[in-house]
């Protein structure tokens, strides 16, 4: 008998803004790869998390939320969400079981039913209600769309996400495996930082302030065999957002860097040093160049 044939493919994550895309990510990979928070359009960029077996590898896409954009900014993610449909040999569409079908599930769906590509349907946050509300958004979103696959999960609880992967993976066609075994995500270290230094200042603070936010690796140097001297900036466009990330005596930018710094050793399994800065630049969202050097780069197919 021969030897099974591996399989690989890469999976496009889609939704609302806030529907769990990032924490099914995690989930799934095992690390904090996607940044979390309750707030909307927390990603912003389309982030690969790869999943490995001796069976096969999944390639996921975590996509920002799609919405309608405001700024330049606004703009880079949608148009970053829709070229991963373009991308992907199968689309999960992910929905809120708590929440009926809106304006923007409509939007998504009218777009993927433009598509030739398979789309599941995973209905996330099931622990939030009963079997019978389960069923009826089951019912609901089947009316609007002739779906490969309905999955009901928990990607905070991991219910249904093992069963998820697995039928995945037995509908994954041949392909070779395009990453290392032991490598979960494809972006650099560097990105990973930033992201998870903007997550603690989405965590920490509220109002005008966390979408005005980017962050920026300026420097990453070894001083010994024991520690890493990280150097970051956090821009926002306004003064008074400054003064909020600082905080009274600087209580505040303590206490982003002290939660970021955790995380990051988490992740590397070294030592950190981590010094910020916080930099004003006005209206940086609606500026190509700054959105470019900020790490908001359109795809050349877009």
């Amino acid at each position: 008998m021969s030897e099974q044939e591996f399989k690989s493919g890469f999976i496009a994550l889609v939704g609302r803004p806030n529907v769990g895309k990032s924490t099914l990510l995690n989930k799934m990979i095992g690390e904090k790869i996607a940044i979390m928070s309750p707030k909307a359009q927390t990603t912003r960029n389309k982030i690969q998390g790869i999943y490995t077996t001796n069976e096969g590898q999944m390639i996921f896409m975590d996509t920002p939320g799609i919405h309608k954009p405001h700024n330049s900014l606004g703009d880079f993610m949608v148009k970053t969400a829709m070229s991963a449909l373009r991308e992907s040999d199968m689309v999960w569409l992910l929905v809120n079981a708590d929440q009926e079908r809106g304006v923007g599930d409509d939007f998504i769906i009218k777009r993927l039913k433009e598509s030739n590509t398979p789309v599941y349907l995973i209905i996330n946050k099931v622990d939030l209600i009963n079997r019978a509300e389960v069923l009826n958004q089951i019912a609901d979103y089947s009316a609007q769309m002739d779906f490969a696959e309905i999955f009901p999960i928990s990607a905070l609880t991991g219910e249904g996400v093992p069963e998820l992967l697995a039928f995945t993976m037995d509908h994954m066609a041949a392909g070779p495996q395009y990453y290392p075994a032991d490598q979960l995500t494809d972006h650099p270290e560097r990105f990973i930082m930033s992201e998870l230094i903007r997550e603690k200042v989405l965590e920490l603070t509220r109002q005008e302030v966390p979408h005005s936010v980017a962050v920026v690796i300026d420097k990453i140097e070894r001083e010994d065999e024991q520690r890493l001297h990280v150097q970051a900036t956090i821009v926002v466009e306004r003064p008074s957002q400054k003064n909020i990330i600082i905080g009274k005596r600087g209580a505040m930018i303590k206490e982003i860097g002290t939660r970021a710094r955790k995380d990051i050793e988490r992740l590397l399994g070294d030592k950190i040093f981590l010094e910020t800065w916080v930099k004003v630049e006005d209206r940086w969202r609606d500026k190509p160049q700054a959105l470019q050097s900020y790490g908001y780069k359109e795809d050349s197919d877009i």
